[in-house]
């Protein structure tokens, strides 16, 4: 009969306790060190950022309380509120507001339409797609000053503007020898700003939802495809769905972007004709009238609105991340 000895570990300890111990955890302050050791380089770039956006803000936010126009120099002092209710208070500033509205959202809606359904045409494979894209992407390159004045000039003016130089052409194909001479900027200055604008931004709409156009999923396109859904179905059901996130976020960076418009505002109409909007308020009121005190407050309503709006950009941003990474 063979007898069966337990074999102990030469080290006299337990299996459980012979394994190594673990290895007591460094000191913290290394690891810290490091850290700082990496960021430090990047304070001075902060510290100038700061000092270069918010310090100028903190100035305006505390002229904003202030009475003071330049042209009653032993009139300054600090009224609290009062400019920010005069902004709300006064029918030029509400009207001011209204219109910034207005123009934002016709821009907004119109030149997305239009660039997702340019989108749609140059995701397509055809001859010659690549310089169609990028022809299509100047007018937002165009200096928004020169944009301005070529639409002002060559575009809407009513005696040799291209609306109605076609007009001209158009009637007297037709043996008539009146034809309508309209002046958008006299009659319809809404609709000759929002022309340029959506000229303007529908590129940037484009090479937002065409970015998100290309990042469906090929195979699932295919597989509806085999499986007999229809165009319409594929895009109502599939496409639309799909780009919602991508609709959000170019709405949200064109009316960041639409609410501080000037350059149009200023070269077309120069504010007449009810067509004054927050930033040319803004410049109407510090350099015209020298209120600095009401034009801050509009100023700071301004970065209040913009502000607002970046945050649902962000959420919108993150969000998008989110799933792209899964």
């Amino acid at each position: 009969m063979t007898t069966i000895r337990s074999v102990e570990p030469e080290s006299g300890l337990a299996p459980e306790t012979s394994r190594r111990a673990p290895r007591a955890p460094k000191h913290q302050g290394g690891s810290a060190t490091r850290r700082w050791s990496l960021r430090a380089p990047l304070l001075p770039a902060l510290i100038f950022t700061i000092a270069l956006t918010q310090l100028p803000f903190i100035g305006t936010l505390i002229v904003s309380f202030m009475e003071w126009n330049s042209l009653f120099p032993n009139d300054i002092g600090f009224i609290g509120l009062s400019n920010y209710a005069q902004v709300l208070a006064d029918a030029e500033l509400r009207n001011t507001i209204a219109f910034t509205v207005q123009l934002t959202a016709i821009v907004v809606v119109c030149s997305m339409v239009l660039g997702f359904a340019v989108a749609l045409l140059v995701n397509e494979k055809f001859f010659g797609r690549g310089v169609v894209r990028s022809l299509l992407v100047l007018p937002f390159l165009v200096v928004p000053v020169a944009g301005a004045l070529f639409w002002k000039h060559a575009i809407l003016n009513p005696s040799y503007g291209l609306i109605n130089g076609t007009l001209t052409a158009v009637w007297s194909a037709f043996g008539s020898s009146s034809p309508p001479q309209p002046d958008l900027l006299s009659t319809a200055p809404l609709v000759g700003i929002a022309l340029s604008l959506i000229w303007r931004w529908t590129p940037f709409m484009m090479l937002i939802l065409l970015a998100g156009l290309q990042s469906r999923r090929q195979e699932v396109m295919e597989a509806a495809a085999v499986d007999g859904a229809g165009a319409w179905n594929s895009f109502r059901y599939m496409t639309l769905p799909h780009m919602r996130r991508y609709l959000e976020l170019g709405g949200l960076f064109g009316s960041i972007y639409l609410v501080q418009e000037f350059d149009a505002i200023f070269m077309l109409t120069a504010g007449g004709l009810d067509t004054t909007n927050l930033p040319y308020a803004v410049y109407k009121t510090f350099y015209l009238a020298n209120d600095y005190g009401l034009a801050s407050a509009l100023g700071v309503v301004v970065v209040i609105g913009t502000i607002i709006i970046a945050m649902f950009t962000l959420r919108v941003l993150l969000s998008l991340f989110k799933e792209n990474a899964r």
